[in-house]
């Protein structure tokens, strides 16, 4: 069994006939229980809930504070490559693009690990595009054994991985991955995924669990919210979460809820996602999976994230930089999306503190 054995119970499930028969009583049965199941998260994103938000609201933060503390542990993402062999529509390194494709020699990972570590940031994030010949693995892991000596934990948002590939990196110091199914629709996802091995929806769809079987110590997921209604990419990307942390309780599980940024390309969403939308969708995940992390990335404003922050929110990105070596090289740079938030990491940790809460740059050692 996999998770798309859940996914095909679910994918032709007609959601909005169920969210025409669901009531007010419906809703606050459920903010009366302390655990909830699968249709009661489908209910938490319908319509109908939207009167509720406040009463869920202050529940998740309840449950947040529980589970996690007041504290949001920061980490900023380090580009590594934008050389790439797929065509998605939404992407700006798509290979159809016209940009300046680059990737850092390992001197120049050092430098930019040196120059991002010394503002404190100890959890570091590392992205390539998907070119499995030129950012091979071999390169990834390379890039690792520098880093490792300037963070305490290192993740991936690359390219999908089988497990012999992910249990190399683990053992080189990798402990985390970010992987995005952009949607769950497989309509969509053939529709937006031209040309390249990301067409493969149930490749990717599997790297997360491919990941957990390697032991690794956390996984990232989500959907890139605008390709399809997002009360569905809400409800499969919290089916998804509960898959893995029911199956794999040795991993930390998190989810991810970033929408589509202003970049190289003509792409425009399908579907408008409000802000309100995003905070139903992290109060009644925090209420389905209230061990389950939550990162809010430089992709929302910084009022947005502000806001957001105590409703669930437990990992936030900063003093991003979305092009190849960009921390310390800012010139004749094209970036992958647009940031919104461009705090950095000073002025991130003054506002968390503001707030009541606790910012975190180091979480754990490498052992």
């Amino acid at each position: 069994m996999s998770f798309y054995d859940i996914y095909s119970r679910y994918k032709d499930f007609d959601i909005d006939s169920f969210y025409n028969n669901i009531s007010d009583k419906d809703i606050e049965l459920i903010l009366q229980k302390d655990i909830l199941n699968e249709i009661d998260f489908l209910m938490l994103l319908s319509p109908k809930a939207e009167n509720f938000l406040e009463p869920i609201a202050l529940k998740a933060n309840s449950l947040t504070i529980q589970h996690f503390g007041k504290t949001i542990l920061l980490y900023t993402p380090m580009y590594l490559a934008n050389y790439c062999t797929n065509q998605c529509l939404y992407c700006g390194f798509n290979t159809k693009n016209d940009i300046k494709r680059k990737q850092m020699s390992l001197e120049e990972v050092e430098a930019e690990a040196k120059y991002i570590s010394s503002k404190g940031i100890k959890h570091i994030l590392i992205l390539t595009g998907d070119a499995k010949d030129i950012s091979s693995v071999e390169y990834i892991n390379s890039c690792v054994n520098i880093l490792k000596k300037y963070f305490n934990s290192i993740s991936i948002e690359i390219f999908p991985l089988n497990e012999d590939e992910y249990s190399k990196l683990i053992k080189s110091g990798v402990d985390s991955l970010t992987i995005y199914q952009e949607t769950y629709n497989e309509y969509i996802y053939d529709k937006v995924h031209l040309k390249g091995p990301k067409k493969d929806y149930r490749y990717r769809l599997d790297a997360p669990e491919r990941a957990c079987k390697s032991y690794i110590n956390s996984v990232n997921i989500g959907a890139l919210l605008g390709l399809d209604y997002w009360r569905k990419e809400a409800f499969f990307t919290g089916l998804h979460a509960n898959y893995l942390q029911n199956k794999y309780p040795h991993v930390e599980v998190s989810i991810s809820t970033p929408r589509i940024r202003p970049h190289v390309g003509d792409f425009s969403p399908y579907h408008i996602v409000s802000d309100k939308n995003i905070v139903q969708f992290i109060v009644a995940l925090r209420l389905f999976l209230p061990r389950c992390g939550v990162t809010i990335s430089t992709r929302e404003s910084e009022n947005f994230r502000n806001n957001i922050l105590p409703l669930g929110v437990t990992k936030m990105s900063t003093d991003s930089n979305t092009s190849v070596g960009g921390h310390t090289n800012k010139q004749n740079q094209t970036n992958q999306f647009n940031i919104c938030d461009t705090r950095n990491v000073e002025k991130m940790m003054e506002d968390i503190k503001t707030l009541g809460y606790q910012p975190i740059l180091k979480n754990w050692d490498i052992i």
